[in-house]
């Protein structure tokens, strides 16, 4: 049975109706405090946070004096800006006492679906995480609009989990699994403890939300899950409700778990490797034997470019003899690469005009 214990990154995914009282539009301190503690106790073993979170809106509009279910675009656009203030300011609070920094990370559908956002959001959180940071992520509801929104939270964290690498993406929801019909309606449902494969007959299973507050129903969740184990990501439905909700889960409280298909690191390369290359890229010997080594790919061990392409574009990485070593995910356009090849890093800025990152392809980006 999979459990938090062993992972090496983990992506917590908060509703807003676990976060904000329903009632009074108000932060819930004392189980924000509790998720505090978990989430340090997490981080103390080693392994990295990422925290999506809904309530923007949730905390802004009741500070604007906006009725919640009847918002015009404009009006949860404003309460969003209001609240991520807030929000932001409220995960500072309460993690700061255990000597933890936070960031606040604001994303579209957009930056995910297009390979260059993907890269620089992947960046960003990359080195965030490396710092011993915990990001702060949630739909940058302030410029979002339906055509370049996922709508729900359970989607963009399971992203996130693929962004990031993540083993573990857990749903924090105000129930404990994913059951055969809605529990609170029919008594005789039944909670799965653990789930291998969506099958249709699963699928046919969930039902929309039922929260005040909350957007994500069990179809939402569903569809996290098929991004999430694809791509290598465990994935559990839990009870967020109760205090430790982290704890909660490690020491045996009901959950669904669904079972990743392979490994995220596996699984990350076959998406590279699947990708269609826009052009290639040819190597010394020197590069060779890096690469190989599980290297980044350095301006200068570069001899030849062919094709056009811009940041975040898949190319074919070949010796000089023409031998195929691999596919990797570009951090520059044809123009700048054919304008670096064979430079040392501390020359690329020099020639580019700009500061530069280090990598013509990262190592994470690469599939050898």
């Amino acid at each position: 049975m999979e459990t938090l214990s062993g992972a090496k990154r983990i992506v917590v995914k908060i509703g807003s109706a676990l976060l904000v009282s329903g009632q009074d539009g108000k932060l819930r301190g004392a189980w924000l405090a509790s998720l505090a503690k978990d989430v340090a106790t997490i981080k103390n073993r080693g392994c990295d946070v990422v925290l999506v979170s809904s309530g923007s809106i949730a905390l802004g509009r009741r500070v604007l004096n906006l009725d919640l279910n009847d918002l015009a675009l404009e009006q949860s656009q404003a309460a969003a800006a209001v609240g991520q203030i807030r929000l932001a300011r409220a995960y500072e609070e309460v993690l700061a006492p255990f000597g933890i920094k936070t960031a606040q990370i604001l994303v579209t559908l957009e930056d995910s679906s297009n390979r260059r956002r993907y890269l620089n959001s992947r960046a960003t959180m990359e080195t965030l995480l490396a710092l011993g940071v915990v990001p702060i992520v949630n739909e940058n509801d302030t410029v979002a609009t339906d055509e370049i929104r996922y709508g729900d939270n359970d989607r963009l964290a399971a992203q996130v989990a693929v962004t990031v690498g993540a083993d573990k993406l857990i749903l924090l929801s105000d129930v404990d699994g994913f059951y055969s019909a809605n529990p609170k309606c029919d008594a005789d449902a039944k909670r799965y403890q653990t789930i291998s494969e969506i099958t249709p007959e699963l699928e046919a299973m969930a039902g929309d939300a039922e929260s005040g507050l909350s957007k994500g129903g069990m179809k939402t969740k569903l569809l996290a899950a098929k991004t999430a184990t694809v791509a290598g990501c465990a994935m559990a439905i839990a009870k967020g409700s109760v205090l430790h909700p982290l704890r909660s889960i490690e020491n045996g409280a009901p959950v669904t778990w669904f079972e990743p298909q392979l490994d995220p690191h596996t699984a990350r390369k076959r998406w590279i490797s699947a990708i269609k290359p826009m052009g290639e890229i040819y190597v010394d010997e020197g590069a060779v034997a890096a690469l190989k080594a599980g290297k980044s790919l350095l301006p200068a061990g570069v001899t030849n470019i062919s094709g056009k392409f811009v940041r975040g574009d898949a190319v074919v990485i070949r010796a000089f003899s023409g031998y195929e070593i691999g596919h990797g995910l570009i951090a520059y356009t044809s123009e700048e690469a054919q304008s670096i090849k064979g430079l040392r890093s501390s020359q690329v800025e020099h020639v580019l005009g700009y500061p530069a990152r280090a990598a013509l392809i990262h190592r994470n980006d690469m599939a050898t």
